[in-house]
């Protein structure tokens, strides 16, 4: 690898978790080496660097194409494709987590949803049918919110974020007096 040690610890790394995400390991380094890139890249720039076959990075440039991860750009005078990262990464994450949801939340609703409109033919298929409501509602739930949360920009959901642990507190505090509230009109009778 023709990196600088920083970049390459990222670059190794990135590469490491793209195989525990569901990634091929070079997909990931080449991603992290295009993130860091100062400027665009060829695919020949990226083979150098990263000192892997030609065929590995224009499989990996496909990939990432795909994700819509990587942007395609040419400069006068040069024949050559350059690639890019996207420099907002907020945008990169509202990528990345819409192809998941396209890739796997949409198909598993999917399924759930016709799972639901079958009758069970016994006590089992109906506490199974039972289970795949509880995650059918719950995965529905989650992608309603992300549908919101994805109209957000990026200055709000950065004050949404900072909240954190003062909103978990504000709605413990809203349970609890939730909670409270019964008893001491009970007393009150």
């Amino acid at each position: 690898m023709d990196l600088p040690p920083l970049s390459q610890s990222f670059v190794l790394h990135f590469g490491e978790m793209g195989s525990r995400w569901g990634i091929n390991r070079t997909v990931g380094q080449i991603y992290a080496l295009l993130f860091i890139s100062a400027q665009p890249l060829t695919a020949d720039e990226i083979t150098e660097r990263l000192g892997v076959s030609r065929s590995n990075v224009s499989m990996g440039l496909k990939e990432l194409s795909s994700w819509r991860l990587v942007r395609l750009s040419h400069q006068p005078g040069d024949r050559r494709d350059f690639y890019s990262a996207p420099e907002d990464v907020w945008a990169i994450f509202k990528t990345l987590a819409e192809e998941r949801q396209r890739r796997e939340v949409d198909p598993t609703l999917s399924m759930l949803r016709d799972a639901l409109l079958e009758t069970p033919d016994s006590p089992e298929e109906k506490h199974a049918q039972a289970r795949m409501r509880e995650m059918h509602d719950l995965i529905e739930q989650l992608t309603e919110w992300f549908a919101e949360v994805r109209k957000l920009s990026p200055s709000t959901l950065e004050k949404l974020m900072s909240l954190g642990a003062k909103a978990t507190a504000l709605l413990q505090f809203t349970e609890k007096m939730r909670g409270a509230a019964p008893a001491n009109e009970e007393k009150a009778s």
